[in-house]
C-alpha cells in the first residue's frame, strides 16, 4: 500500500523561526512514520529574510509554492534590524498580511487553554485558570489591518488615517466559523464589538445574531471588547468561544496567552476555502534565536492544527498533542514555562524538548 503523501510548504521565517521550525518537522516525520504518511516539505522565503534576499517580503515564488501546497506551515517574521516608518520601504508583516490576503484566509482560530501541569506558570491565581480552553476565533482579512492607511501633511501637520470597514458578508462568514466551532465545544460564542461607538461594531453585532439564529442551540452573548479584555483576566473560565474582528481578535489573544503562561504554548490555523496557513502566536524573539532555548511547543502544536484542521488526519493530529501533553505532565519544560520548583534538570533546551516529543510518539507505535 503506497503512502499517502501531502505537499507542505515550510516558511521558517526570521529569528527562532528556523529553529523552532526543525522541531516542528522532526515531529511531522514521526507521526508520519507511524501513520505510514508522508510529508514533502519544500521551504521558502517570507520576511524578513526575503527582503534581504528578494527584496520584498513575499515573492512570487513563495505565494506560488503555497498557492499549490496542500498546507503552509510558518514559522516566525520580523526583527529589529527590518523595523522602519518609511511607508515605501517592505516590513516583514508585508508577508505575513499578504499571503493571508492573497490564500483567502479570513478565519483564524486560536486555541487557549491551559495545562494542568501547568497552571503554576501562569500569573494568574491557579483557581482562576485551571481548566480554561478558550477558541479565539478572529476575523482575519477585514478592518483595520487591510483597510486604506496615509499619512498626509496639512498646512505643516502631519496627519494619519486607518480605515476600519466590513460588510455583512465578511461578518457572516467569520461567525458561522465560531457557530460551527462551539456546536462541537460547549456551545457558547461570546462576540466582541464596540457596538456602542463603532458602526463597525453596529453592523457587526447585527449580522451575529442574523448568523445565531441559525444556531439555536448554541448560547450567544454580546461583550465590549474593553469589557472582554478586563473579563479575560478576572473570569477567564466564563469563556469557551471568542469571535471577534481583526484588531481587536490580535490584541485578546496575546493577552490570554497569559493565561498559559507563555506565548511559546499558542498554535493558530488560518482557513479559507483552499489552502490553510500554520504558525505559532509568538514573534520572532531575534533575542534568543540560535541559543537553543526557544519554546519550540507552539510550532509543533501548529503543526497538529495542521494535521487536523488543513489535512483531516485527526488522529495524527491527537498523537503529537497527546505527546505534548505527556512530556509536560512528566516535568520537561523549557526555561520560559520552568517554574522556581522546576529540577533544573527537567529544563530542556529547544531541540532537546522536540526530541521528547519524538520519542513519546515513537513509544506509542
Amino acid at each position: 500500500m503506497s503512502l499517502q503523501r501531502y505537499e507542505i510548504c515550510v516558511l521558517p521565517g526570521d529569528g527562532i523561526g528556523p529553529e523552532i521550525m526543525q522541531v516542528a518537522l522532526d515531529v511531522l516525520r514521526a507521526v508520519g512514520r507511524k501513520h505510514d504518511v508522508e510529508f514533502a516539505c519544500t521551504e521558502a522565503l517570507v520576511g524578513g529574510c526575503a527582503i534581504d534576499a528578494c527584496g520584498c517580503a513575499l515573492p512570487e515564488a513563495t505565494l506560488d509554492l503555497a498557492r499549490s501546497a496542500d498546507a503552509v506551515l510558518l514559522g516566525a517574521v520580523g526583527g529589529p534590524r527590518w523595523d522602519t516608518v518609511d511607508p515605501d520601504k517592505p516590513r516583514p508583516e508585508d508577508g505575513l498580511l499578504g499571503i493571508r490576503k492573497e490564500l483567502g484566509l479570513y478565519a483564524n482560530l486560536r486555541p487557549v487553554r491551559v495545562y494542568d501541569a501547568l497552571v503554576d506558570a501562569s500569573p494568574l491565581k491557579p483557581d482562576a485558570v485551571r481548566g480554561c480552553d478558550i477558541l479565539i476565533v478572529r476575523e482575519l482579512t477585514g478592518g483595520l489591518y487591510f483597510g486604506d492607511h496615509e499619512t498626509v501633511e496639512v498646512d505643516g501637520v502631519a496627519c494619519a488615517h486607518d480605515v476600519m470597514e466590513y460588510d455583512e458578508l465578511e461578518v457572516e462568514r467569520i461567525a458561522r466559523r465560531a457557530f460551527e466551532a462551539a456546536a462541537i465545544r460547549q456551545g457558547k460564542v461570546t462576540s466582541v464589538d464596540k457596538a456602542n461607538v463603532l458602526d463597525t461594531g453596529r453592523l457587526w453585532r447585527k449580522v451575529v445574531h442574523r448568523a445565531a439564529a441559525e444556531y439555536p442551540d448554541i448560547e450567544i452573548v454580546d461583550m465590549l471588547v474593553d469589557n472582554c479584555a478586563m473579563q479575560l483576566i478576572m473570569n477567564p473560565g466564563q469563556f469557551d468561544v471568542i469571535l471577534t474582528e481583526n484588531t481587536f481578535g490580535d490584541i485578546l489573544s496575546d493577552e490570554a496567552s497569559v493565561l498559559a503562561g507563555s506565548l511559546g504554548l499558542l498554535a493558530s490555523a488560518s482557513l479559507g476555502d483552499g489552502t490553510s496557513l500554520f504558525e505559532p502566536c509568538h514573534g520572532s524573539a531575534p533575542d534568543i534565536a540560535g541559543k537553543n532555548i526557544a519554546n519550540p511547543l507552539a510550532q509543533v502544536l501548529s503543526a497538529a492544527m495542521m494535521l487536523a484542521h488543513g489535512l483531516g488526519l485527526d488522529e495524527a493530529a491527537s498523537d503529537v498533542t497527546c505527546a505534548v501533553d505527556a512530556v509536560l505532565a512528566d516535568g520537561w519544560r523549557t526555561a520560559d514555562i520552568a517554574q522556581d520548583t522546576t529540577d533544573a534538570a527537567h529544563v530542556l533546551g529547544t531541540r532537546e524538548m522536540g526530541e521528547r516529543i519524538v520519542a513519546c510518539i515513537e513509544e506509542e507505535r
